[in-house]
């Protein structure tokens, strides 16, 4: 069976940047399993696995606009220092947790000036090339269920 949409995808997959640091990789966990064409990867990556099969190998490179995007200027914030709780003491590369009008995000600590905070809220990949290695272990059809409800359920359906 050929991978289409709502098709149920395990793949593994090794994820390199273009100096070929690993990123993300599925090696010594489970692979990735998800419903194929309701957005659940990367646009770049869905294309790439269209029409391929249990078996197939494949190297593919992918450009930030078919990634994680742009790095975008709006999605940095300053913020004052005093709206964060907790003791500890706060350093430019910690990753903080906020609450946005879409619910939690991850944002960087970019730049610490005095009492203003900068928070990054770009993805850690935006305007990456992204290089992955992906083997394809199995594909289905995903059940009635799965398509209604937009994922996969059983072992491996976990989101990462």
């Amino acid at each position: 069976m050929q991978i289409a949409k709502n098709a149920v995808v395990s793949l593994n997959y090794t994820l390199k940047n273009g100096e070929g640091t690993v990123l993300d990789t599925s090696e010594g966990r489970e692979p990735l399993v998800y419903l194929h064409g309701v957005g659940a990867l990367i646009p770049g990556l869905e294309n790439e696995l269209n029409g391929k099969s249990k078996g197939d190998k494949m190297n593919v490179v992918i450009a930030p606009e078919d990634g994680y995007g742009s790095r975008r200027d709006d999605l940095l914030k300053v913020v004052s220092k005093d709206g964060f709780q907790g003791e500890e003491e706060m350093q430019v590369g910690m990753q903080v947790q906020l609450d946005t009008e879409h619910g939690p995000a991850i944002a960087l600590i970019s730049k610490i000036d005095g009492n203003d905070v900068t928070l990054d809220l770009n993805h850690p990949l935006a305007d990456m090339t992204l290089h992955f290695d992906v083997a394809i272990e199995d594909v289905r059809e995903a059940t009635e269920d799965e398509i209604a409800h937009g994922h996969v359920h059983g072992p491996g359906g976990h989101h990462h």
